[in-house]
């Protein structure tokens, strides 16, 4: 451009929230069961899939919560397998209610179960809250600092899978650097702006341990998290 004409500022990028991690969102015709069927990362993520539903602590105690506070979840209406960009292994879809599983991302029992929790969570606060997912980041770092905490995503065992150690605090900055980044990835936001929003929600997320009523550091704590939580179901019904 010529000097002494108006430059008009170059157009903002649109955010497209997250969207872009997840291809097969945008397809408007899904493929049928049984083209679907064919591929072997779909069977192994939907046979993992309903192994996680039927025998994770985590999962089920996520899935009573979301049935008593009205948000029952259906297998077939409320979970995706679908293939994703190589940087997520999962999402949840607040337009649709649905959790996306990364097919092509998720290749054991044990990652799977971790992502299905964490998906969870993010649907039973979209269930009882009134999370604004696309427009206020502090909903959606909250969200993100609980699913962290309360998923096992900070485990011990998980941390030093990744090579990661610490000692005292170290939960807390794993939960804490996990809330941004899953923020970054979904956000065209800044890294000081995701590191802000996360800073002045930290505290009461962290501390808002529903429906668990701890942090469940192992899936021991996660069976005693479930039994807990049916006893005081019990206990109220009996009021």
């Amino acid at each position: 451009m010529e000097r002494g004409e108006d430059a008009s500022p170059p157009a903002a990028e649109e955010d497209d929230f997250g969207y872009r991690l997840f291809p097969d969102r945008n397809k408007k015709q899904q493929q049928s069961f049984l083209v679907r069927s064919l591929f072997t990362f779909h069977n192994r993520c939907q046979l993992m899939l309903r192994m996680t539903l039927e025998t994770n602590p985590y999962a089920q105690l996520l899935l009573e919560a979301m049935k008593q506070s009205g948000c029952t979840v259906f297998n077939d209406r409320h979970f995706s397998c679908e293939n994703c960009d190589g940087s997520v292994s999962g999402g949840f879809d607040s337009a649709t209610s649905q959790i996306v599983l990364c097919q092509n991302n998720i290749r054991q029992q044990a990652h799977m179960n971790r992502v299905v929790t964490h998906e969870l969570i993010h649907a039973f606060d979209h269930c009882r809250a009134h999370v604004d997912w696309f427009n206020n980041v502090k909903h959606l770092a909250c969200s993100e600092i609980r699913a962290a905490n309360l998923s096992g995503d900070c485990t011990l065992m998980n941390e030093i899978a990744r090579f990661k150690f610490g000692l005292k605090g170290h939960h807390q900055t794993c939960v804490r650097e996990r809330a941004i980044r899953s923020i970054l990835a979904v956000r065209k936001v800044s890294k000081e702006t995701a590191e802000k929003a996360v800073d002045e929600v930290f505290d009461a997320c962290f501390n808002d341990l529903e429906p668990f009523g701890r942090i469940p550091h192992s899936k021991r704590d996660a069976k005693r998290a479930y039994k807990d939580f049916q006893n005081r179901d019990r206990y109220t019904a009996n009021l």
